[in-house]
Order: structure tokens, then sequence, then C-alpha cells
């Protein structure tokens, strides 16, 4: 109880800070056209990928106890579909479907983390969806099942960026499960620009599970071994990794009773506790919630300081462009009174003038010159420079490691937005203070909450009755210091 009640209080620590001190900063200047705190105020969800051959829904269906997503060979369900927990009912009814939602409902209630999908238009709402299923496996977590990926153009002309789609899900989720089958082993198109493309520019690494599905389906071990070693050999050429990575193991428990008399198959027997793990694993994904959510704070906190520092160092030159724009206008401007005043001095009829006549016409001269640069040519020039400037923002911001360019290609795009919209022309001082508050997140905020977890790895029950009642403030009976029961 004490270890729920300091886990929600640091998550409820770290949505504040999101929603006071990035948000309006990302809103202000079009880094986000929604809060950011809304992908992440949710329960924990695991995403769930792979083709429409490899058992995604009998997975599901296993996972949760009863047929709630539609099986076969074939494609049968070619929507998203959020699968969520729902305690209306007594726990001894039979798990189903208690309630269903279509997609514009679903991109509509902020009280789901989906805001953000509307931009993938009416076609996609049309093929997205929310079911609530009694089924305790529920209780901590939603799932989203996927449309299977294709290897066809043909078949893949969806009507939506779907590889957009699955790295928007891919940001919010907290665990990512690649199922395969053990036909096509990572040999399917979209699979491949998912694991090569999508996903590693919108999740990190350890948040992806591999997973080998149906091996049922495989004749004998050697059969299966010899999927395992080309879906191996298949992933390090998509990924690049240099190492293997852990690849889990799966089959439908009702077939493989049905088919354990087999001889051949009775390997599977020793496989059965891979399934477990990989449950497990799965069910593991609410302890991944308060590391995502701080690296979620770190990574918008470093990308929108990043965001900042391109505006403030783009003002920075506005401002030394226009001064010296102004100085050389100026001495222009002054060169072109002095050639009136000599002009006043031996041109009739002005050279027999007064002196302050000529003078005066001299300066009005200057005047008239700096009217017209104020009015056309200074403006002018400007859109000359923030022209340049477009084409070269690069320039406006150091790129002196990964991070940085990782940051910058996340970021360019609003960059170059936001001065176009707003021509360059904003408060250098209101971009400093934001860009300090943001610094200040980034650099205190999901530090503390980072070292707040590590201090709960390693405790003994004991110390952990200790360590939450201290950071909860609760006396030796478990009540508020201060407060009787």
């Amino acid at each position: 109880m004490y270890r729920d009640n300091y886990i929600k209080a640091l998550r409820t620590e770290m949505l504040e800070m999101v929603a006071e001190q990035l948000t309006p900063v990302a809103i202000r200047y079009g880094y986000s056209d929604v809060p950011l705190e809304t992908t992440i105020k949710w329960r924990p969800q695991v995403l769930v990928l792979g083709g429409y051959s490899s058992g995604k829904s009998t997975l599901i269906n296993e996972f949760l106890g009863a047929e709630i997503q539609a099986t076969g060979q074939a494609p049968t369900d070619d929507s998203f579909t959020i699968i969520t927990y729902d305690d209306s009912l007594p726990p001894d009814e039979p798990i189903k479907v208690t309630e269903s939602r279509d997609g514009k409902f679903l991109l509509n209630d902020s009280e789901y983390p989906f805001e953000t999908l509307k931009k993938h238009g009416q076609r996609f709402a049309a093929h997205f969806r929310l079911k609530k299923v009694n089924s305790p496996f529920l209780k901590n977590l939603a799932l989203i099942d996927t449309p299977g990926m294709l290897d066809s153009i043909t078949e893949r002309d969806r009507g939506y960026n779907y590889q957009e789609v699955i790295g928007d899900l891919a940001q919010i989720a907290d665990l990512v499960l690649v199922l395969f089958d053990p036909h096509k082993a990572g040999t399917v198109r979209e699979i491949h620009t998912s694991l090569r493309e999508t996903l590693p520019s919108r999740t990190f690494e350890d948040r992806v599970l591999f997973v080998l599905n149906r091996i049922d389906e495989c004749a004998s071990m050697i059969d299966l071994l010899r999927v395992y070693g080309t879906l191996c050999w298949n992933l390090s050429q998509i990924t690049g990794r240099k190492d293997i990575p852990m690849i889990h193991l799966s089959y439908s428990l009702k077939k493989g009773r049905e088919i354990s008399k087999d001889q051949e198959m009775s390997y599977l027997r020793y496989l059965e506790n891979q399934r477990d793990v990989l449950k497990l694993a799965v069910l593991q994904a609410p302890r991944y919630r308060l590391d995502n959510l701080a690296a979620f704070v770190e990574t918008h906190g470093e990308r929108l300081a990043h965001f900042l520092e391109a505006l403030i160092s783009y003002r920075k030159r506005a401002r030394k462009f226009g001064f010296k724009n102004f100085l050389v206008a100026f001495l222009c401007c002054l060169a072109l009174g002095s050639a009136v005043f000599m002009i006043t001095m031996t041109a009739p009829p002005l050279a027999g003038t007064d002196l302050i006549i000529k003078g005066v016409i001299a300066g009005g001269a200057v005047i008239a010159g700096l009217l017209a640069w104020a009015l056309s040519l200074r403006r002018f020039f400007y859109k000359r420079f923030l022209k340049k400037a477009l084409k070269n923002t690069s320039s406006l911001t150091a790129l002196f490691n990964q991070t940085r360019k990782d940051n910058w290609e996340a970021v360019r795009d609003a960059v170059i937005r936001y001065l176009r919209n707003t021509e360059g022309k904003f408060s250098l001082r209101d971009v400093r203070n934001d860009f300090s508050v943001v610094w200040q997140v980034y650099e205190r905020g999901s530090k503390e909450i980072r070292e707040a977890l590590k201090e709960l790895e390693g405790l003994s029950i004991e110390e952990e009755t200790e360590f939450f009642k201290a950071r909860l403030n609760l006396d030796d009976q478990g009540n508020p210091r201060g407060v009787t029961a």
C-alpha cells in the first residue's frame, strides 16, 4: 500500500511538472498542439504489433481469458483497438466486452490520451475503437491491438499513414510487443519499416520485446531452431544491432494441448514456461511507467530547451543584423546629407542662401533617407535575412554530438514553423525566461525523480515500509503526521 501511494505521489508530481511548467511553453511556441500531459496521464499501455498472420489476437485473447478479438488465418480486423479494464461488474461475472466506443468518441474524450491522433484524419478514426473488458489481466494496464502489417503495396493503401500512427502509439506506450510467425520471420515489408525507422525514432530500444509466436506450427524442434535462427538473422540485419535481441517464444496453449500426443511436437511441453515469462513481462509494464514518465520529462525538456535555444540564437543574430543594417544606413544617409550640403554650397540658386538653410536642407536629406530605409529598405533586407536563416536553420544551434543532432531533427520543423508564423519577431527576454524554466525542469526535476526511483532498488520489505513512511510523512500507525486516526 505504501509503495503504491508513494509511486502515485511521484507520478502526480511529474504530471504537475509537465502541466505547469512544460506545457504552457510548448503550446505558446507551437512545439505541441495539445497539452504534453495528454499522452501520459492515462494508465500504462502495451502496444501489440505484427503481421496479419502472427497471432496477435489469439495471444491477446489468452491473456484476457476470453475470446475478445476475432481470430483467423486471413486478415480479420483492420482496426486499432484499445482494450481497457471495466471494474463495474462483479468478480464472478464471465469475462466479456462490457462496452464499445468508436474512434470519434475516443479521439475527443479528454479522459484518454489519444487527442494527438486526430491529425490522421477520418479514415483513421473509422478504424479506431475502444473495448472495455472485465478481465483481471487489465487491472493495471491497457492493450492496444493493431491491424496486421502487410507486404503488398496495394494492400498497404489504408487511407492513412500507418507508420505515423504506429509511431505515435509507440511513443505513449510503456511496452511494445512485435510478433512474428514461423512462415514470415521478419520478412514483411511494413515490419521492416517499423523496426528500421519508426520504432527507433519514437521509442526506446528497451521497451520493445520480440516474440516468435505460433511455434506449434513448427513440425519439429529442428524446424523451430531453423525458424529461430532465420528470425535472429533478419532482426540483426533490420535493426543493425550486433547482439542478438532476446526473442520470446509463444504458442496457443489450447492448440498445443491438442497436438501434444504427436511425438514430433513433444518439444512444446518444455517451452510452456516461455509463455509464462512473456505474460509476466507484459504485466511488468506498470513498473516501467514511472521510468518512462521520467524519460518523457527529460526528452521533452531537452528538446524544448533546444527549440528555445535556436530561437534565442536567431533573435541575437537578428538584433546584430539590425544594428549593422542601421549603422550602414545611417552612414549612407550622412554621406547623402554631406553631398546635398556640398551641392547647396556650389549649385545656384542655393549657393547664395543662408548657411542655416543649407544645413536644414542637408538634414532633411538625411531624415528622408532614414525614413526610406525604415519604411522599405529595412524590411526588404530583413526579409532576405529571415529567408537565409530559414534555409540554414541548423546554423542556429551547435550540433556537437549525436544527442543534439537527434533533438534537432525532432524540433527543426517546429522552429521553422514558428519563425515563419512570427516572421522572426518575438521577445528575446520572454524566450530567455521560458528557456530558464524549461532547463530547470530538465536539469533538476526529472533527475530528482530518478534518484527517488533508485532509492527503491534493493530495499527489503522492512526498509521499504520505513522509507515510504518517511517520504509520505506518515507516523508509525500509517497516518499523516499531525493527524490522529
